[in-house]
């Protein structure tokens, strides 16, 4: 273990065991209906930098509290604030007894994402969408990320009946790492390349509290990768929802799920909870075609993926001790694993994805005014395999002359076409908050050691683990002037093994008034190469990554990759229009983005990587001669949009939620520095926006004690997509791409063009009911109507499907 983690790990342990003060102000919080505690919520004095938080009973003590008057503000996530005043004259005041309402209204909720401090959604310097505990509740379906696709602001991609992800603000590709994927402050991506956990991860959904999901730029607060936007997963306390719960789930494509959740409290120190799921199924018939040249003649076939199986299956668990070693304080140790098979997209065809394990042990410190972390990730394959490759080697020996035994079996992967990986992660990270006043700081550090391994089968690694290290200060301070306005300021400094020292501040001015908030904003994000992106040896070396750079045959040089920067400017406004009946949610922003971290592209004959000979890097010189595909940096576009989100409550039990977004961008066309493919003309084949330019939805929902159900229509404006080899465009005359003219419905060189992404309409209705108080049952039908939609390459059309679900709570 370094000496760096280390550190951090003593100053974990130290802080956990900080002596705490008596109080003089005293309450208990609970749960108005059930009269339950709420635990761990947010007391604070206004005007002061005093307050705590609620422990397992509900209670609560705030000690050395001079005389004078005050307003004690109760909060808590998904429930509406409550405040009283309090004069202390030299004795102690207990409060009593106060309830909390569970929240009805979105300008009621509280948020953690915007600036790592519970706050008011309305008064969040940041665009935040918020996907409910209710909803994650009434979604008939083992997976929640199908909710995403109600968030505003938001491009929704489904790609298959597991498959579901998210890019915020343009400039997705079938590798897209710029989105930052978070489950209770703990990092959850994958180690070499960058990507969100998604499928792989180990949480279920019973688990789930909400998702809070912030768009544009966070990397002041969240580092590296934030650079899009955040997807922020909070699971649920134990001592707030304990019981047992087991779901069970069907579907069509022989989908069957069954999940079960135990959470206990123990006595006034501990409390437990236990997760595990098991979900299979059949994805959809679909088989990408594989382009290959047999007959040496230049001309290539298609042909169908060999061995193409469509069975999924994923298996999680999970598990949480919560210990409360005083009033106000919590230590949780927390670890969860997953085993994961099925079909995932890449720019280069579908890999299989085989036996898949994502591990990880998470031990938190948690108290009024210290947070601290260190947690361990590992992922590890042995048999995931490119489809693409193994299909072009498989042929390749039956023109070899091999049986079709001989061609299938080792021979087939012998080209490069699988992955292993082993590969780990330690984080570690301490913060501080504190109120003065008005003022209220947040700061902290973060160290991060990536430990990449594939075994020699997709990186540079040889036999040892590629190292990577990395540390963050970050900091913040928000101060509440006189007439509703509230300034914030944070910052992030990182420093990098490879890409070096990067700085990212942010700003926001909001202006509270009524119900509702006035927010302007200026950040900036940072997208870092990932460790495949600097270390990459994919296919015997004919795609390397740039961490050294590249010389090419004709003496010209390719710069090594650093990070992508982008600078956002934003106004907005969220709140209450009509009181408790029609809340607004409204942004319109401006980025400037440049230093593009390219899809892996071809850059020419390499005479050297760095300062090492090609030849004794590219294991398959003998067949390609040193042609390399690389990463590189390239451009500057400016892009533009707004999101417009309505919330309209006709009663307590229905509601209506439209949401639209509109997306845009202009470059300099005369500037060949944004000319990515070389070809001497600057458009949309370089700078890859693949992003539609308008979508809307619409959703009707309705909640009672017994029922509940929604309908959802969805509508995406057609748009060209290109990603490498990848690519869905309409017919451009002209036009080529990757040596063949656009045409829709035709063969590109690598695989088949469909046509553009988008252009549907998609209708899904959802209906629940509350046998008992113990027993619930649901169903849903995703794309009623059968639509073709096809909303990603080297994936199916999206097909009607079917789910029901029974659940019981006890």
């Amino acid at each position: 273990m370094n000496r760096t983690f280390t550190i951090m790990l003593v100053s974990l342990l130290f802080v956990c065991f900080q002596s705490q003060g008596q109080g003089t102000i005293s309450g208990k919080v609970l749960e108005a209906g059930s009269d339950e505690p709420l635990i761990g919520a947010n007391v604070r004095l206004t005007d002061s930098n005093l307050g705590t938080i609620t422990a397992a009973d509900g209670t609560f003590k705030i000690d050395n509290v001079a005389d004078g008057k005050y307003e004690v503000v109760i909060s808590y996530v998904g429930y509406k604030d409550r405040s009283l005043e309090v004069t202390m004259t030299g004795s102690d005041q207990d409060i009593g007894t106060i309830s909390l309402k569970e929240s009805l209204f979105l300008s009621d909720q509280v948020v953690i994402s915007g600036t790592r401090m519970a706050e008011k959604l309305t008064e969040s310097p940041a665009t935040i969408g918020v996907i409910t505990a209710k909803q994650i509740e009434q979604l008939p379906s083992f997976n929640p990320g199908e909710l995403l696709a109600r968030v505003k602001g938001v491009d929704y991609v489904r790609s298959g009946v597991v498959g579901t992800g998210v890019n915020i603000r343009g400039f997705n590709s079938n590798f897209n790492s710029k989105n930052l994927q978070v489950a209770d402050g703990r990092l959850a991506s994958l180690i070499a390349t960058g990507l969100p956990l998604g499928p792989l991860n180990t949480q279920i959904k019973e688990d789930i509290e909400r998702v809070e999901v912030i768009l544009g730029p966070n990397s002041a607060l969240y580092g590296p990768n934030a650079h899009n936007g955040l997807v922020h997963i909070i699971s649920k306390d134990p001592r707030t929802s304990e019981g047992t719960t087991l779901a069970a789930g069907v579907g069509n494509q022989n989908v069957f799920s069954i999940r079960a959740r135990h959470a206990q409290v123990i006595n006034d120190k501990f409390s437990f909870k236990l997760t595990a799921e098991h979900t299979q199924g059949e994805e959809f018939n679909f088989a990408d075609s594989v382009y290959i040249d047999r007959n040496a003649d230049g001309i290539k076939e298609g042909y169908e993926e060999f061995e193409l199986d469509n069975d999924f299956n994923f298996n999680r668990v999970e598990g949480a001790l919560y210990f409360s070693p005083t009033a106000g304080s919590d230590l949780i140790l927390s670890s969860g694993y997953s085993n994961s098979t099925y079909l995932a997209p890449t720019n280069v065809g579908r890999n299989q994805i085989k036996d898949w394990n994502i591990f990880f042990t998470h031990l938190r410190f948690t108290s009024n005014n210290w947070f601290a972390q260190v947690y361990y990730t590992s992922s590890k394959t042995d048999s995931t395999y490119a489809i693409d490759e193994r299909t072009k080697q498989y042929y390749r020996g039956r023109d070899a002359g091999m049986t079709h035994a001989q061609a299938s079996g080792p021979n087939s992967y012998a080209s490069g076409a699988v992955f292993q990986d082993d590969s780990k992660r330690v984080n570690g990270e301490i913060q501080y908050n504190q109120a003065f006043g008005d003022l209220e700081m947040v700061t902290g550090i973060q160290y991060q050691q990536d430990m990449a391994n594939s075994n020699n089968t997709y990186l540079l690694d040889d036999t040892d683990d590629l190292n990577v290290y990395q540390m963050g200060w970050y900091g913040q301070l928000q101060y509440k002037f006189a007439g509703g306005w509230k300034a914030v300021g944070a910052f992030r400094a990182d420093n990098h093994e490879i890409y070096d020292f990067n700085f990212v501040p942010k700003l926001g001015l909001v202006k509270t008034m009524g119900n509702g908030s006035w927010r302007l904003t200026y950040g900036q994000g940072i997208a870092a190469p990932t460790i495949l992106n600097m270390y990459g040896d994919l296919f015997s070396g004919l795609i390397l990554g740039n961490a050294a750079g590249f010389t090419l045959s004709d003496g010209t040089r390719v710069e090594k990759q650093k990070v992508e920067k982008i600078q956002t400017f934003e106004l907005g406004y969220k709140g209450q229009i009509l009181p408790n009946r029609l809340f607004l949610d409204a942004n319109a922003y401006y980025n400037i983005s440049k230093d593009f971290l390219s899809p892996v592209t071809v850059v020419g004959v390499a005479t050297e990587r760095g300062d090492t000979p090609i030849d004794q890097v590219q294991s398959g010189y003998g067949i390609y001669g040193g042609l390399v595909a690389t990463y590189i940096n390239f451009g500057k576009v400016n892009t533009y949009g707004a999101d417009f989100g309505i919330n309209y409550y006709f009663t307590d039990n229905l509601s209506m939620d439209l949401n639209y977004s509109y997306f845009n961008y202009s470059v300099d066309e005369n500037d060949l520095e944004n000319d990515f493919n070389n070809d001497g003309e600057v458009n949309d084949l370089d700078i890859l926006v693949n992003s539609p330019k308008n979508k809307m939805s619409l959703g009707l929902n309705y909640a009672s004690d017994k029922w509940f159900g929604t309908i959802f229509m969805r509508w995406v404006q057609a748009y060209n997509y290109y990603s490498s080899y990848q690519i869905a465009s309409e017919t451009k005359p002209g036009w080529t791409y990757r040596g063949t003219p656009i045409v829709e419905n035709a063969r590109s060189t690598d695989t088949w063009n469909y046509g553009p992404l988008g252009g549907f309409v998609n209708v899904d209705i959802g209906l629940g009911y509350n046998v008992t108080d113990y027993m619930t049952v649901s169903g849903q039908v995703t794309n009623l109507f059968d639509s073709e939609v096809r909303e990603f390459t080297a994936s199916p059309f999206i097909g009607r499907l079917y789910s029901a679900e029974i659940k019981f709570n006890f």
